[in-house]
């Protein structure tokens, strides 16, 4: 399983942002959610900075706690937050810039497809997030 984008039809509304954060945190914190949407300006282009759960994912693989481990339910790459040492070693490695650390919680916030059922996507107005489950 894993996120397509079809970022043309994207507003930039940013309620992929609010809803992200708020299931992961309890609160609309942006600065929290596991995407983001990226603006050229004011009325676009919009680009997401999401997690492409890699098949052979560099973060997992720079990791030195071995704190970012696949999920057996959704096949979903994510931070074991119990091991997370909050180095920084995935973020560099991750090609898309899609891992933030919160130096505060001292954890690597990515993408772990909400358990299977990614808020992104069911509350995306445009239909810019689509999740793609594999057979």
């Amino acid at each position: 399983m894993h996120l397509l984008i079809e970022a043309d039809k994207c507003t930039g509304c940013r309620i992929c942002e609010n809803f992200c954060s708020f299931h992961h945190e309890g609160a609309i914190w942006p600065a929290r959610a596991r995407l983001a949407v990226i603006a050229g300006s004011d009325s676009g282009p919009f680009t997401l900075r999401f997690c492409r759960q890699c098949d052979q994912a560099p973060c997992a693989a720079a990791c030195p706690a071995g704190a970012i481990r696949r999920n057996e339910h959704t096949g979903a790459w994510a931070v074991d937050a119990a091991l997370c040492l909050c180095c920084g070693a995935c973020a560099a490695a991750c090609p898309y810039d899609a891992i933030v650390l919160d130096a505060e919680r001292g954890l690597a916030l990515k993408c772990d497809l909400c358990g299977g059922e990614p808020e992104c996507a069911a509350m995306c107005p445009a239909g810019v997030i689509v999740v793609k489950r594999e057979m």
